[in-house]
């Protein structure tokens, strides 16, 4: 019986969440298996792994082959180095005391990684919130500007408008009046001429 450390899809459409378990590999991906090693839900940022690394070491050393998935999220769990330390207190080559240092060192380094991930991506999500308001705020302000100076251009206009309506009336005007002082030397002189 081949045994594989696999992912088996469970959630809602759209949003997964998977189940690490070891099964055989003849079964479906969703079926039978024999145990669960823990849960890898990917929607979170960063995703969350939950997985008892010590079962998973174990499985490992006693042949289970994982899927390049489940290899990745071993790995970050810490069962691939878990079971690196144990092939090397099999050997001899460490104590199991060493073992168990190096591993809970690791540990503790990967959570304070974790941890500063986790809050640099905070704080860039935070300074990206505050640059889109800073920019919207900016946005606003420019465009108040502009609908004021188009309002005064308008006004301009307008004053402008009304300046040369008031000029052409009086030119107009003014043209009646020469008009009919025309009209008046003009009529004074025929009757001259008449006389």
């Amino acid at each position: 019986m081949a045994v594989k450390i696999r992912l088996a899809r469970r959630g809602r459409k759209r949003k997964p969440i998977y189940n690490v378990v070891v099964a055989d590999s003849r079964s479906p991906r969703d079926g039978r298996f024999i145990e669960k090693l823990g849960t890898f839900n990917p929607n979170t940022e960063p995703a969350t792994i939950n997985i008892d690394a010590a079962s998973a070491a174990q499985w490992l050393l006693n042949g289970a082959q994982p899927t390049d998935t489940a290899r990745m999220v071993l790995s970050k769990a810490g069962a691939m180095y878990k079971k690196h330390l144990q092939v090397g207190v099999n050997k001899g080559a460490k104590t199991q005391e060493e073992a168990d240092k190096l591993f809970d060192a690791w540990m503790s380094e990967r959570s304070s990684a974790y941890a500063a991930e986790l809050e640099a991506k905070q704080a860039a999500a935070e300074a990206a919130v505050k640059a889109e308001l800073e920019a919207g705020v900016a946005a606003r302000k420019a465009a108040e500007e502009a609908e004021k100076k188009a309002e005064a251009e308008a006004l301009a206009a307008a004053a402008a408008a009304q300046a040369e309506k008031e000029a052409a009336e009086a030119a107009e005007a003014s043209t009646e009046e020469s008009g009919e002082e025309a009209a008046a030397e003009g009529e004074a002189t025929e009757e001259e001429s008449a006389e």
